[in-house]
């Protein structure tokens, strides 16, 4: 048995989101099955099972395991879906949609963390995932639209630009609220009538920033 199994921590892992609600049972599948260990540094895989955020490279996060199923599973994901992802990150959240999705396009502003979440889903078999560098609060006209997007970083409120690339019976989801301190993480629909807006649950995410980063 090698390190990285974690064969107890992954057991606890999948009844830690059973009793906290995710009952999906594709999406509790998928988690089961993407490896998250391969997604954080390696001074942080002992503990790539528990459920807490963990810190990457450029002062980034990887979600905690429950918020990665709660947001995937009020996504309501299909295989002929194309999603939208703001903020790549460590690439783990692409990867688990890249399994209940039928194409991903995640996109992160610093360079250091697209090219490892890149490499990381390439390694792993993620062809239906693209990697982009770039200002995801503020995306080429071109781009979308969608039928699912999700928003991994904090913003202050939905930015129109994203909630304009949604397809009818499309859903968004993002935390919003301050940049220090709790967000609400926030459900749109886009219906034939209009946009429909749920309030989920309290979260904590790192803010999302404009721009694509000078450095790293």
């Amino acid at each position: 048995m090698t390190p990285t199994q974690h064969p107890p921590e992954k057991m606890m892992f999948q009844l830690t989101l059973r009793r906290r609600g995710i009952s999906d049972q594709a999406v509790l599948r998928t988690m089961e099955e993407v490896p998250r260990d391969e997604f954080v540094d390696e001074a942080d895989r002992e503990g790539a099972y528990r459920d807490s955020a963990l810190p990457i490279a450029c002062g980034q996060t990887i979600s905690q395991p429950f918020v990665v199923a709660y947001m995937t599973e009020q996504l309501q994901l299909r295989k002929q879906h194309r999603v939208l992802e703001i903020g790549a990150g460590s690439g783990y959240q692409a990867a688990v949609l890249s399994r209940l999705a039928g194409q991903v396009l995640t996109v992160e502003r610093y360079r250091k963390l697209a090219d490892t979440a890149r490499a990381r889903l390439e390694k792993l078999g993620c062809h239906n995932v693209e990697v982009m560098l770039g200002d995801g609060l503020n995306l080429p006209p071109n781009i979308g639209p969608f039928d699912r997007i999700i928003v991994t970083a904090a913003v202050e409120q939905l930015p129109e630009n994203l909630i304009e690339r949604l397809e009818v019976g499309g859903i968004l989801i993002a935390p919003v609220g301050p940049h220090q301190g709790v967000q609400t993480l926030i459900r749109l629909t886009r219906t034939e009538a209009g946009i429909e807006r749920r309030e989920l649950v309290e979260v904590r995410f790192v803010p999302a920033l404009p721009g694509v980063a000078r450095e790293l």
